[in-house]
């Protein structure tokens, strides 16, 4: 009897003990369970929407379409609920704002609204008054948050601006920000030197810019644009360099005049996709989860994309 009770103690101990050294495994298996990191090059969880208008603001008056994260995808749909940044995008030269429509798409599936001026689209467009244009841009947004009845009523967070823009549209976005301390942050793409320079306005700024060019661009290349906007600007700034990358490989099609990298379209919009939209969302203090995508490791050692930074 005693060894039969002898028996069962010993049984009892060894199951509480394999309980205790089990209990700790699961608990240790559930901490490294890996936490998913937020891609900002796959599209965001909004309904894209559209709406196309005219713009009068600041005196200015010019056809723009504003792309905008909707309750539901398509044209004029209601705007999606809460608040969301503004951002003013002016196309290259002698291109249609339809050119960017995957772009800024994207952007407005991340709950950015964008605005895109039809202006200063034929063949001697004034750089500076293009400029000019999308401050007026961002002023009407601001106008129409606060404008009952407008689509955008309530729906836009004034202290979040930014200004981007393509080659000609890049550079103005430059002169555009050293005009407007609204403007918080910009991101260029495959910025060109205009008249006023890009260049010497970039050695003004004082919010973060994001210069982002192609090394096979044979329009405005990264040595004579961005590189040079990028040595002038101040901290913080960054260059962001796509390996193969050319100048209409930031566009949706090629037209007369274009040139050709070593890597698809396809695959350069998709890294532009990533490195613009980590930019815009952790610079206007949207999402401060993406410090890594825009300063740190990841940015620095992100494949196809050579890393220069200010911070």
């Amino acid at each position: 009897m005693f060894r039969t009770l002898l028996r069962s103690l010993t049984a009892l101990l060894l199951c509480a003990a394999a309980a205790f050294t089990l209990a700790p495994a699961a608990h240790a298996s559930q901490a490294a369970a890996p936490v998913q990191a937020t891609d900002p090059s796959a599209t965001g969880s909004f309904p894209v929407a559209y709406t196309d208008l005219t713009v009068s603001a600041s005196g200015r008056s010019f056809s723009a379409r504003v792309w905008y994260p909707g309750t539901t995808a398509g044209a004029n749909a209601p705007v999606a609920a809460g608040t969301h940044p503004g951002l003013a995008f002016g196309h290259g030269f002698f291109q249609a704002i339809t050119q960017y429509q995957s772009l800024l798409q994207h952007y407005a599936s991340w709950g950015i609204i964008t605005v895109a001026p039809e202006s200063q689209g034929g063949l001697f467009p004034s750089h500076s008054a293009f400029a000019d244009d999308l401050n007026a841009a961002l002023t009407w947004l601001t106008t129409q948050n606060s404008t009952t009845g407008s689509r955008f009523a309530g729906a836009v967070n004034t202290g979040q601006l930014a200004v981007s823009g393509h080659s000609m549209g890049g550079g103005a976005a430059l002169l555009a920000a050293s005009r407007n301390p609204a403007v918080k942050s910009v991101s260029t793409l495959a910025a060109a030197e205009t008249n006023p320079s890009a260049i010497t306005a970039s050695g003004t700024l004082s919010m973060p810019v994001q210069y982002v060019g192609g090394s096979a661009d044979s329009i405005a290349g990264v040595a004579g644009n961005q590189q040079k906007m990028y040595d002038a600007k101040p901290s913080p700034t960054q260059l962001r360099v796509i390996t193969g990358g050319f100048h209409c490989g930031f566009e949706d099609s090629s037209g007369l005049g274009c040139d050709s990298g070593t890597i698809t379209r396809a695959a350069q919009l998709q890294l532009t996709y990533g490195v613009t939209t980590a930019w815009l969302l952790y610079t206007l203090g949207v999402d401060t989860s993406l410090y890594d995508q825009v300063w740190g490791s990841a940015a620095q050692n992100l494949a196809g994309v050579v890393y220069s930074a200010k911070p």
